[in-house]
């Protein structure tokens, strides 16, 4: 079935504006136009303004999909395809992944302070521990190789420096050998803790402080959160697909 002008125009400038097409947004398109125009407005916000490059913008998208709270595979493999067609080698695509990959670290920032709070109440602890030589040794690796401190990792060393160490070494990674910039590598980070799939708030918080201490603009963070605020098409994304199927088995137009 063609397209009716509407629809046609739509399509278009979805073209322009995104660069990019699928099936998945031709079947969008053909349920219900109006609702990919208002998409396409949301989604467009960031690339009207361009205070971020379309690279690091690409490499936004794929932080957000590729990540273990979310992983949409179409996207990742989209936002992929389209950060190489911007130039982007595939080391600087690999390194957004293992930026993305220390989201799992939050379950211990999240349940260390917990573990230490019951601890206290039960009687079971009575306060922090001075660090051993061994324990300041491996908090000034953190810091040299990644760049700050924050109060949220004392209780982790201390409880369990194996443990620690092993993350700065896991973590560091990206930070020794990647080619990013410091401001876009925490641009990855801001990305996935304000995803509404993770919504990470203490790292987020700590993230935009250390962007802005590598020069990062507000209307870049700005841009960062408004690429993570468009998540919620692929609730719609992935099902119009199903729909389609559903209709063409039952033998209806939706008409």
């Amino acid at each position: 079935m063609s397209l009716t002008p509407r629809q046609e125009e739509i399509k278009q400038e979805f073209i322009r504006v995104r660069g990019a097409w699928s099936d998945t947004w031709e079947g969008v398109l053909r349920l219900d136009p109006e609702f990919l125009q208002a998409y396409l407005d949301f989604s467009a916000v960031p690339w009207r303004r361009n205070h971020l490059d379309d690279k690091v913008k690409e490499f936004v998208y794929i932080a957000i999909d590729a990540n273990a709270t979310h992983m949409y595979l179409p996207g990742v493999r989209q936002h992929i395809r389209a950060a190489l067609k911007l130039g982007a080698t595939p080391q600087e695509i690999m390194e957004v992944l293992e930026l993305s990959a220390t989201l799992g670290i939050h379950a211990m920032n999240i349940g260390v302070p917990i573990l230490v709070e019951v601890l206290q109440e039960k009687g079971l602890r009575t306060g922090p521990a001075p660090l051993t030589g061994e324990q300041e040794r491996l908090k000034a690796e953190f810091i040299r190789t990644r760049g700050y401190w924050h109060a949220f990792w004392d209780e982790m060393l201390e409880l369990d420096p194996e443990m620690f160490a092993a993350y700065t070494e896991f973590s560091s990674v990206p930070w020794r050998s990647g080619t990013l910039e410091p401001k876009v590598k925490e641009f990855i980070y801001i990305a996935f803790d304000t995803a509404a799939t993770h919504l990470y708030v203490k790292g987020l918080k700590l993230h935009i402080e250390n962007a802005i201490g590598y020069g990062a603009t507000p209307q870049e963070i700005l841009e960062v959160m408004e690429i993570a605020s468009v998540l919620g098409i692929h609730g719609v994304t992935a099902a119009a697909p199903i729909l389609l199927e559903e209709m063409e088995r039952i033998g209806t137009t939706g008409e």
